[in-house]
């Protein structure tokens, strides 16, 4: 504590809920990390600290919106082989829907999303996310409740689902100084496209390029680099935030008609594949060899 009123004193950038501590000096930056008691000394620093990320709060972006719903995820574990063939299968219901998939031959992964007017409670008891699960989706195919009786204790979890819409000229910039966010810690996106996690790899190589570019410009090197990472990212960020909310609230509909269309109109006979599976189409030169970034520090959640 007598360490954390000096730095304060010497005008440190105080964020107390994870106890990080930012200070620029000259062209050096000094990250402090009080949970392990590191200082350190670096020229950029790269958050991808996840959705709650301290590093976006400090660079002024407020927390991500509820979005209605939440998310059971686990991951059935089949010790003599998974039975399913390898291919995604959906089941829609009112206000409620689910899905599995085989991920390798011995684990299935599952999903049950459903309404839910505030986040609630966090729950970690793992006999009472089953239960809770399996009341939401009661009477539903029997393949889906043996996924989740399968599910060892540490691979099941609940989420509320959030977002965050980047809207141009009121949300703050990706960077601040020498400090840039990728992934969820800049553009939470609810799961309904499947592409969050694709996302943090598409800005990974971006920036990775823009850097590896730009290191020979000088002492600005990052801001340049960070803005063009941002310019290049957020046309593509932006809009798929907006769909994969968008989505998630048409196959959330509880109304018995809206349902009815849904389930035998829309998504029989409207949907293609090609046209659905667009968004996930991200071309990228092949990455060479770089030059190396000296003091790099890539921040992630503990």
């Amino acid at each position: 504590m007598q360490m954390l009123v000096i730095l304060c004193i010497f005008n440190f950038i105080v964020s107390l809920d994870h106890l990080i501590v930012v200070q620029f000096v000259g062209s050096m930056m000094i990250l402090s990390e009080f949970w392990c008691l590191n200082i350190i000394c670096l020229q950029i620093v790269i958050g991808c600290d996840g959705i709650r990320s301290p590093i976006a709060k400090w660079i002024g972006f407020s927390e991500p919106k509820y979005v209605g719903h939440c998310a059971y995820r686990g991951l059935g574990y089949y010790p003599n082989g998974q039975p399913f063939e390898p291919k995604l299968n959906y089941i829609y219901g009112r206000g409620v829907r689910a899905g599995y998939v085989p991920v390798s031959p011995t684990k299935v992964y599952w999903f049950i999303c459903h309404n839910n007017p505030t986040p609630g409670p966090k729950i970690t008891d793992p006999v009472a996310l089953k239960k809770q699960a399996k009341d939401l989706v009661r009477n539903w195919p029997a393949e889906l409740l043996n996924n989740i009786d399968l599910t060892p204790d540490d691979t099941i979890i609940r989420t509320p689902l959030v977002d965050r819409w980047l809207w141009p000229a009121t949300s703050p910039p990706a960077s601040r100084g020498k400090v840039v966010l990728v992934g969820d810690a800049w553009h939470p996106m609810t799961p309904n496209l499947g592409q969050g996690a694709c996302c943090a790899l598409e800005d990974a190589v971006v920036l990775a390029k823009k850097l590896a570019n730009s290191t020979k410009s000088g002492p600005a090197f990052a801001e340049e680099a960070f803005r063009s990472y941002e310019s290049e990212r957020w046309p593509r960020i932006f809009p798929m935030t907006i769909r994969a909310n968008l989505v998630g609230s048409l196959l959330q509909w509880e109304n018995p008609i809206v349902c009815s269309v849904r389930n035998n109109i829309i998504v029989p006979k409207l949907l293609r594949l090609g046209p659905v599976l667009e968004h996930t189409n991200f071309e990228c030169e092949p990455l060479t060899q770089g030059i190396k970034v000296q003091d790099l520090h890539i921040h992630q959640s503990s």
